[in-house]
């Protein structure tokens, strides 16, 4: 067990010394899409997450009550869920493709390929409501509940870009 401690740490020292060593940490870490200052990107993904997170708990007290109120609600946050998150997706491609220093860094990667999954995800959430008459139970609340988890798996990856390499926390070199 030790012995591979010993060697995931040696792997992680040796990947962030290259990266170093690559001129990632001197790369430009702007913003290509904001607003005054401010990364659409970073502004944006806030509404898909809080509406994924809304439609799973949604779901939760329709099981509860069984009041046709709630799947109405689950249409809505569901079809905005996936429209907001299609948009922060939009920008945050732009952002991947058009900053070279965001797009050498993996967790930029792995926050991608996870907030991809989510918008498929809340995307199938969505078509099932509006396709299928109370769908919400099962298959609606096990997919909120799935997009729920995969909001998390990106958010975390997401926060590794700010917090670990500061992207996002400089719009431009005058900062």
């Amino acid at each position: 067990m030790a012995d591979t401690s010993k060697r995931d740490d040696a792997q992680s020292k040796e990947f962030i010394e290259r990266d170093v060593s690559s001129g990632a940490e001197s790369m430009d870490l702007s913003s290509a899409v904001a607003v005054a200052g401010h990364p659409i990107h970073a502004m944006s993904v806030h509404f898909p997450i809080a509406l994924v997170i809304a439609t799973f708990g949604v779901d939760l007290f329709y099981w509860w009550t069984a009041d046709p109120f709630w799947v109405r609600v689950g249409i809505w946050s569901a079809g905005f869920a996936f429209a907001t998150g299609v948009f922060a997706g939009f920008v945050g491609t732009l952002e991947l493709l058009f900053v070279p220093g965001i797009r050498m860094r993996a967790a930029s990667w792995a926050h991608g390929v996870a907030a991809m999954l989510l918008i498929a995800i809340a995307g199938a959430n969505w078509l099932v409501r509006i396709t299928i008459d109370d769908a919400v139970l099962p298959h609606g609340l096990l997919l909120s509940g799935l997009a729920t988890i995969v909001t998390g798996l990106a958010g975390w990856h997401g926060g590794k870009l700010i917090f670990d390499h500061g992207i996002g926390l400089m719009v431009g070199a005058k900062d």
